[in-house]
């Protein structure tokens, strides 16, 4: 088979197609109700130098952009979106398969704080509250300025570096602030916290053993006892106050442990291949990922590239809905090792497997579009790079089959 042979339908022009294609995304859209909730709430509330007001509507969009993004939460608000029985409308599953999408929450609820945090430092009084306040503010604005999507690709550490000790200083000086204005606010500051607090208390340096079957990927397998689920994701590092990089778990049925499937794509990535550590830090307990909504869709096709196979691969294993694989790569068997392209092929006897060293790179659209009509599958998950994850995912929505991946919101 070759591309050229494959026949993709034209894209849908409707107004429906277009609300599907970025900038009208999910993410997007809840960002955009919270913003707009607050809105309503400036036109029509009663605010102006009310102190307590004021500080109300910070903590409770302090809150949400906190606890949206706790692992705990995250783990619930997949439970309760992929509960809904395969038998309900494609349309409504479709929609609930966009869980990922819940940054939005997490960006709306943070610009308005900053936004509500600017009367509230006016109307503030004191020597000590007003420094607080303007410290405080000044300490927000600079986590939105390094949050912006463009500086944070350019300049991913400074970003998580502010958002972590900056964020950790906004809550110390936050307390301070209520603690001399309004005690009550202690509490639902003390409920952010915690949550905050909860992923380092399980904090651990682990033992790993670390094969490289080419220089550019790392199988990384971990046996500390914890065995993950399928679809969940571990954050690892080697200077945990630093830097912290999360992959999927790849947990084999019936065994203990997990694997992760790590390829060379920066600096961390290229040391760790190089010098294999013996350990690495884990935080926090296996979180959620795009791949769980598999299990809403009675048949579905994975579409990966490189070392996206391995998020795709523990669904593969534990069958977690029925599925076939699109697995576009180069020289598969000298790059991961015969016994993870065997491991693959055992799983999936029928997967195309897409060498680009000899066949050159595929349209993915295409190959995933010919793959959903001959496995009659309901939905796509992509996993691969920013731009053709967007790509995929936007061109088979706009042909009307419900599709997903990363939206590198974090």
């Amino acid at each position: 088979m070759t591309v050229h042979d494959l026949v993709l339908p034209p894209a849908e022009r409707s107004l429906r197609a277009v609300l599907r294609r970025r900038p009208f995304t999910h993410h997007n859209r809840l960002a955009a109700g919270v913003v707009l909730a607050n809105l309503v709430f400036a036109l029509v509330g009663d605010w102006w130098g009310d102190q307590d007001v004021l500080t109300t509507l910070v903590v409770v969009n302090v809150a949400l952009a906190a606890l949206v993004r706790q692992q705990l939460v995250i783990n619930l608000l997949f439970r309760l979106a992929t509960s809904a029985p395969a038998h309900w409308p494609l349309r409504v599953r479709w929609t609930l398969g966009k869980v990922y999408h819940f940054g939005g929450l997490h960006v709306g609820g943070a610009v308005c704080a900053v936004a509500w945090f600017v009367p509230l430092a006016v109307i503030t009084r004191g020597v000590l509250p007003i420094a607080l306040s303007w410290t405080i503010f000044a300490l927000l604005v600079a986590m939105t300025v390094l949050a912006l999507p463009r500086f944070r690709a350019r300049h991913h550490d400074l970003f998580e570096r502010s958002h972590r000790f900056g964020g950790w200083t906004v809550l110390v000086l936050f307390g301070a602030l209520a603690g001399v204005s309004n005690p009550v606010f202690l509490w639902p500051l003390a409920l952010v916290v915690v949550s905050v607090a909860l992923p380092w208390l399980r904090l651990r340096r682990v033992p790993v053993r670390i094969v490289s079957p080419s220089p550019h990927v790392a199988l990384v397998s971990f046996d500390h006892g914890v065995t993950p689920f399928a679809g969940s994701s571990t954050a690892v590092s080697r200077n945990p106050l630093l830097e912290w990089h999360s992959f999927a778990n790849v947990p084999a049925p019936g065994r203990s442990g997990f694997r992760l499937t790590i390829s060379r794509a920066g600096d961390w990535t290229a040391k760790l291949i190089a010098d294999q550590p013996s350990h690495l830090w884990v935080k926090g307990i296996p979180t959620a990922g795009v791949g769980n909504i598999d299990k809403l869709f009675r048949r579905v096709v994975w579409v990966a590239t490189g070392s996206g196979i391995g998020p795709c691969l523990p669904h593969l294993l534990a069958r977690t809905a029925p599925a076939t694989l699109v697995w576009s790569t180069r020289d598969p068997r000298r790059t991961y090792g015969d016994a993870l392209v065997d491991e693959i092929l055992d799983a999936q006897p029928d997967a195309v497997v897409w060498d680009t060293a000899g066949q050159g790179k595929p349209d993915l659209v295409a190959l995933a579009h010919d793959a959903c009509r001959r496995f009659d599958a309901e939905a796509v998950i992509c996993i691969s790079n920013k731009q053709t994850t967007w790509h995929v995912v936007e061109e088979l929505e706009a042909r009307g089959i419900p599709a997903y991946g990363a939206i590198w919101d974090s």
